[in-house]
């Protein structure tokens, strides 16, 4: 082996020497320096078996990775055999000390908050330095992740075995199709925002090593420029992955809420989930090949990751949530405290309604019951207005929650259209409470953006049928609204029919805390 005068150096000295090994390479460890050899393997996504491939990807993976760690690429060595031929090349790196690995500092619960939003910035303002371009801009559009998602799976059928028989593997792969399928306008608006960049794209906390003078991000995705051209969410979303599959998943909240800070990126929960999904299930494939070759352990981790993968997919699912019932049944309350802890999109008919005629929402305007504001007419453009306005959320993945009366069939009938048009969960909730708790909620009413009284309310429950297809919810039972840390059992009720997978496929919309 001989290096180039860009990687000699002093004596070797330091830690003793080691072998490390991933799907694509083999990691020698010796003294102050970490040799890496590609492996002359094909994966259908890569292909290393060519001396002239290892070559061409060491070279890439110093270069890409200079941008992020520069003193730690110090170029590539070639390596000959006995008579002198080039027969192989490899990376020349500083060493890293494993025990600052930010994977081995988060399984042992050390100081790594300060570490993680350092990678946040760095990431963001790599990111904001990055080249935009057509041809990079292509891999950020909703149909090139259609197309690598599709690709995945495929793979993962193809090896047989494994990940091929997971349970849940149509049930993702419909998720997935669901979610892509509606979204088109949050992938074009991405687009023309430059949010599509040269990346990192493999970005792992055991590649992060968290020294003294700030982190060091090693390890980019360089055989393959199209897969690290890709939305900076999606970047982003890797570690959040990483972080979360180590158990930290209140750290991958932090880090992504970091990360959208930095970028000044307002993307939607349902698409950060979106992402960290697609970034689980490509470690869940790579995760099978370890395990066919011979790395039996990485099986078990297969799995795992792909569950995680559906468990954001399912928390990303995209809602349109009807809130209903008679007045002063809790509607409105209930609404707020769901889109406070899901992360919803609240739209009121009664805001709405007084938008359009040019009145402050929180001002009583009272009239007689089916005359001013509340004709047939003023409530056919306050529908039309709620359920257009909900459509164009839906298709830039924010879920919505829609507070009315919904006491028309044909009005809720146009919501399931809307729904189905926007490839979104429809969930349809009926408020209910006993007859003296809502005289009681109506008769101390002051403000507000309902004008309804115990007449209105008793001639909108004798004008219109039962909601058959509503689930219940008692409001009376307990407060809707609860503490921060506690929904009401109302809202718990509420939550368990909107999120029926469990708590545990929500990231809370208010933000996670962590001690410095």
């Amino acid at each position: 082996m001989t290096r180039d005068t860009a990687v000699t150096g002093g004596p070797m000295s330091g830690p003793p020497a080691g072998v490390a090994e991933s799907h694509t390479a083999t990691i020698f460890l010796a003294g102050d320096r970490a040799y890496k050899l590609k492996k002359p393997v094909s994966l259908g996504f890569l292909d290393f078996t060519t001396v002239a491939a290892r070559a061409e990807a060491c070279r890439r993976e110093t270069e890409l990775n200079r941008r992020f760690s520069p003193d730690v690429y110090l170029g590539v060595a070639e390596v000959r055999n006995p008579d002198g031929q080039v027969c192989d090349h490899l990376v020349v790196m500083r060493r890293m000390p494993s025990a600052r690995r930010l994977s081995a500092m988060v399984t042992a619960g050390g100081p790594v908050t300060g570490p993680v939003r350092q990678v946040a910035r760095i990431l963001a303002a790599q990111h904001a330095g990055s080249a935009r371009q057509p041809e990079i801009d292509a891999e950020g559009s909703r149909d090139a992740l259609r197309g690598r998602w599709r690709d995945s799976f495929a793979q993962v059928r193809e090896l047989g075995g494994g990940l091929s028989g997971w349970p849940e593997l149509g049930e993702a792969e419909d998720r997935v199709d669901r979610f892509l399928a509606g979204r088109q306008p949050v992938f074009e608006r991405r687009v023309a925002d430059g949010r599509i960049v040269d990346g990192h794209g493999d970005l792992l906390a055991d590649d992060i090593f968290a020294l003294d003078d700030g982190p060091r991000i090693l390890d980019c995705l360089e055989f393959d420029d199209r897969l690290r051209w890709l939305d900076g969410l999606d970047d982003a979303a890797f570690l959040a992955m990483d972080l979360e599959r180590l158990g930290a998943t209140g750290l991958a909240q932090q880090f992504l809420r970091w990360y959208a800070e930095f970028a000044a990126d307002p993307a939607p929960s349902a698409l950060s989930h979106h992402y960290v999904a697609y970034r689980s299930f490509v470690r869940a494939k790579v995760a099978d090949i370890r395990a066919r070759q011979g790395a039996a352990p990485m099986a078990a981790q297969a799995r795992q990751l792909a569950q995680l993968a559906l468990r954001h997919l399912r928390a990303g699912a995209v809602a349109l949530v009807l809130v209903g019932g008679l007045p002063g049944t809790g509607k409105s309350a209930l609404s707020a405290e769901l889109a406070d802890t899901l992360g919803m999109v609240v739209l009121s008919s009664d805001r709405i309604r007084k938008e359009l005629a040019g009145l402050p929402p929180e001002e009583h305007f009272p009239t007689a019951y089916g005359t001013g504001l509340y004709t047939e007419a003023w409530t056919t453009r306050t529908y039309d207005e709620m359920l257009s306005r909900a459509a164009r959320l839906l298709a830039e993945g924010e879920s919505v929650i829609l507070d009315a009366s919904w006491t028309s069939a044909p009005w809720r009938a146009r919501a399931r259209s809307a729904a189905a048009a926007g490839c979104a969960d429809l969930v349809q909730l009926c408020c209910s409470a006993p007859e003296d708790v809502v005289r009681q909620r109506l008769r101390s009413r002051t403000a507000g953006l309902s004008d309804a009284d115990e007449i209105i309310a008793a001639r909108i429950a004798a004008g219109h049928p039962a909601w058959p297809e509503a689930m219940v919810v008692d409001t009376s039972r307990g407060d809707i609204t609860g503490s921060p840390d506690q929904p009401g059992e109302a809202t718990r009720r509420a939550m368990s029919l909107i999120r029926p997978h469990g708590s545990e496929h929500v990231w809370p919309a208010r933000p996670y805390l962590l001690p410095d």
